[in-house]
């Protein structure tokens, strides 16, 4: 599948991707790759005195795991050139065993004076299975247009 050129956006449109459920495999895989052993996320006994009262899943993986989940929509297979910018709100902690889907929402579709690019803004939203909102964040991403596809 091609992906969604810039054109192909629509500005307020929610793009929402497919759910998946947090595991203990995530958790560990993410302490392992990134080297966050914090006990929070990984001693079961610590996190219990924390104001969660169990373990939480590390904040970071929310965001790694939207990207995962915006490629696996297909929208943006091959009309990606680059993700320029993230900004990040943790509104909820992001627990082992949640199930969570990808909200994407355009918010602004910018032309460059290059040809065959510009720039897509979109607000990106990881929620739960009950509707919570657990990680807010805005991404900036560097698109193809059509008109890169016709040179």
């Amino acid at each position: 599948m091609e992906g969604f050129y810039l054109e192909d956006f629509e500005v307020g449109k929610c793009y929402k991707s497919q759910a998946r459920t947090i595991t203990e495999t995530d958790v560990m895989n993410f302490a392992g790759l990134s080297g966050d052993f914090n006990p929070l996320h990984t001693d079961e006994e610590f996190a219990k005195a924390n104001m969660f009262g169990k373990r939480i899943a590390h904040g970071m993986l929310g965001p790694v795991i939207m990207t995962g989940m915006s490629n696996q929509t297909g929208m943006f297979a091959g009309t990606t050139i680059a993700f320029m910018e993230l900004t990040i709100k943790y509104k909820a902690p992001l627990e082992i065993g949640d199930t969570v889907h990808l909200e994407m929402t355009p918010t602004e579709i910018i032309p460059s004076k290059k040809p065959g690019r510009g720039i897509l803004k979109l607000s990106a939203n990881l929620v739960n299975h009950g509707g919570k909102l657990i990680t807010e964040c805005e991404w900036v991403l560097m698109m193809k247009t059509k008109e890169a596809k016709s040179e």
